[in-house]
């Protein structure tokens, strides 16, 4: 019988998850070990021989190792990137410190300052050369001023480079044969090229994008091989796979050119994950929720298919590149609470991480958090991690009571309530940004709540939000790594389209005398780079799919929107499709659409898809029912005060059994909380969903 299986790794800021999956059976075996902020690869190597351990399995019976990682994320948001510099065509040394004349929403123009770049314009350095729009030279490279550069870069000893020509996207002829002048003036040196990183145009985003990629390239670079290295080191020789932002992932060494196509890895595997669990519930509109120790990560699915936005936020920074639509507050188990000099309670955004963590945790740490919060209401056990982290509650008791409950006139259950109540309501307002704020009724949809604290706030976010169904899965804790088991390559192929060819005419004619050789030939000139990746990435040939797609706008417009082609050949007929396409999503988006303006045809795109295998659902397997019930705990509720609360076992909930609020459910990864005027119920595939009581 085979042993082999597959590993999938989150890393998270407190706590590092970890499944393992029999590949014959769909078993898995789970764990949770707190990360290791000083070396990540330390946390990382003991989650995988903790999880080996309890499967029996050995190093050598992993076929993959799938991870999420928040490096390249990390190193921007805590400004750690290493000295970057930017190569431009001459003229253009200020496209980045320019950027663009607006300001972020909600923004106030006498309040607001613009962020710093990610590059100073001291260190952006300019070469002669031009290209025209349809990428022909205009303007030689001047290879005498390229190595000039190179080696000025050389002696400064920038370790990244990133190399933006005007144009480039149409022809990357220059910035490659700039690539090949700093590689051999300056040895070593890691270089990001516009031409891969985003082949489209507007000059800001483009450079924007490929300076953050080359800033990330050494941190990430470095963290990859320290891992690649561990995993030798341990016998484990399967393929490292990476999670990317938009839902897929790549190869490690595809990571390590590419980057920043990681800066919401493990979110994005979350979202996955909620997704596939929502799935064997019955659900296809939800809210996702995953809250970790120091953030929570929250995502609106229509349809089965998560946002995707090409408009996101790194920081203060936007990032062009095709990312699951993922809003994300500083609002975890780790977030601290703290009286300003006003008298005001406030929580988070600063967290106390894995390092110090929480006073709970007797690691120094002294200010309170929210896990101290729940200490103190007794929603958690004594001791986490299956008893592996023992939690002082007098300890978290004092620190809620010294710096919280004194200052505002509260006894300390009080005062570990409102830290709860408003780090609540910080999420119901996040959840309120991504639905009501874009046209969506939360009661709507389901909730999927996640992540090690996210099933304890999950009954209060459905009260707040009148959402009827809650979704909490069977491992909530590790539901990312389950994210990373369903995912599949994933790589965007983008060209934009020159002007000839760009007019798709306007009213019901649109697209009717359009020539479709032209977008064909571009079209299939994607889809053979995509299979070449694919190719690349040893995807065999009968798991390989494209899907084109394609970006457009009404005339005069700013922005567009990506529509769907789908797969085969592009017809007149297909075309049209494609208009009406647009004009519905116009709609939907907008609340309006123009029947009659013009269409612009912009970008092309190709996704290519290389199918992995999946992870089995394994048979439902309960203890009995009937020894559900361990103990009762004294639980502190809003309104009543505490509690005798019954405490089930997760593991011993048989699928069809229900029971009323309150209520803990406790297991290894999470501490689920059913609240008053809830019932729970045990679905087919173990998910437990939380509805308002009737009467």
């Amino acid at each position: 019988m085979s042993r082999a299986g597959t590993v999938a790794i989150d890393v998270g800021g407190t706590f590092t998850d970890i499944t393992f999956a029999d590949a014959a059976t769909g078993a898995t075996w789970v764990a949770k070990t707190p990360s290791t902020p000083s070396d990540l690869s330390g946390g990382f190597i003991t989650a995988v021989r903790k999880v080996l351990a309890l499967a029996g399995r050995t190093p050598g019976d992993i076929l993959h190792v799938f991870h999420g990682t928040t490096t390249a994320t990390n190193a921007i948001l805590e400004g750690k990137t290493p000295p970057t510099a930017v190569v431009t065509t001459a003229g253009f040394k200020y496209v980045l410190e320019i950027g663009r004349h607006d300001i972020p929403r909600h923004g106030n123009l006498y309040g607001w300052s613009k962020p710093a770049r990610p590059v100073a314009p001291d260190r952006v350095l300019e070469v002669t050369e031009r290209l025209d729009v349809g990428g022909a030279v205009l303007t030689a490279l001047d290879e005498a001023e390229a190595r000039a550069v190179a080696r000025q870069l050389a002696q400064l000893g920038v370790p990244a480079v990133a190399v933006v020509f005007l144009h480039a996207y149409a022809n990357p002829a220059h910035e490659r044969r700039m690539q090949a002048i700093l590689q051999e003036e300056h040895p070593g040196v890691l270089v990001s090229l516009s031409s891969e990183v985003l082949p489209q145009f507007r000059e800001f985003e483009r450079t924007m994008a490929t300076a953050l990629n080359a800033a990330v390239m050494p941190p990430v670079s470095r963290y990859v091989s320290v891992l690649r290295d561990a995993l030798d080191a341990e016998g484990v020789r399967a393929p490292l796979l990476i999670m990317k932002s938009d839902g897929g992932v790549t190869s490690a060494a595809t990571c390590v050119r590419q980057p920043i196509q990681t800066v919401l890895s493990g979110p994005a595997a979350g979202v996955i994950g909620a997704l596939s669990v929502a799935g064997t519930a019955g659900h296809r509109d939800i809210i996702s929720i995953d809250v970790g120790g120091t953030s929570a990560d929250i995502c609106l699915v229509r349809e089965g298919r998560p946002e995707i936005t090409k408009e996101g936020m790194i920081g203060p920074f936007p990032l062009k590149l095709p990312m699951v639509d993922i809003h994300t507050i500083g609002a975890g188990g780790g977030s601290i609470a703290a009286v300003s000099a006003a008298g005001r309670l406030t929580v988070g955004p600063r967290s106390a991480g894995a390092e110090p963590g929480p006073v709970c945790y007797g690691r120094g740490g002294a200010e309170p958090t929210v896990t101290d919060a729940h200490l103190v209401l007794g929603r958690i056990p004594p001791a986490l991690l299956g008893g592996e982290l023992p939690l002082d509650g007098a300890a978290a008791r004092a620190a809620i009571d010294a710096r919280v409950g004194r200052r505002l006139g509260l006894g300390a259950e009080e005062a570990a309530a409102g830290i709860v109540e408003i780090i609540d309501n910080s999420m119901a307002r996040a959840i309120r940004t991504v639905s009501v704020g874009r046209g969506h009724d939360p009661r709507r949809f389901a909730l999927v709540a996640f992540g090690g604290a996210g099933p304890l706030h999950a009954c209060r976010l459905a009260e707040l939000l009148d959402i009827p169904t809650v979704i909490i899965p069977p491992r909530p804790g590790v539901l990312s790594t389950w994210g990373l088991l369903d995912t599949d390559m994933r790589a965007t192929f983008v060209r934009t389209v020159g002007t000839a060819e760009r007019h798709l005419g306007e009213g019901p004619a649109a697209a009717r005398g359009v020539d479709v050789q032209p977008l064909e030939a571009t079209w299939g000139e994607l889809e053979a780079q995509a299979r070449a990746w694919l190719d690349t990435e040893e995807i065999p040939r009968d798991r390989q799919r494209f899907e084109r797609s394609a970006d457009l706008r009404y005339e005069h417009q700013s922005f567009e929107l990506t529509c769907p082609l789908g797969e085969g050949a592009v017809t007149t007929a297909r075309l049209a499709e494609l208009t009406a396409t647009f004009h519905a999503e116009h709609r939907r988006l907008y609340t309006y659409d123009l029947p009659g303006a013009p269409i612009e045809l912009v970008n092309l795109r190709v996704t290519a898809i290389g199918a992995l295998p999946r992870r089995r659902a394994p048979a439902t397997q309960a203890a009995g029912a009937s020894h559900a019930m361990t103990d009762r705990r004294q639980v502190y509720f809003r309104g009543t005060g505490f509690v005798a609360t019954p405490c089930y076992a997760r593991g011993a909930l048989a699928p069809g059994m229900g029971f009323e609020g309150p209520a803990i459910i406790t297991q290894d990864d999470s501490a689920p909380l059913v609240a008053p005027g809830f019932r729970a119920r045990v679905d087919g595939t173990d998910n437990i969903l939380l509805e308002r009581s009737r009467g």
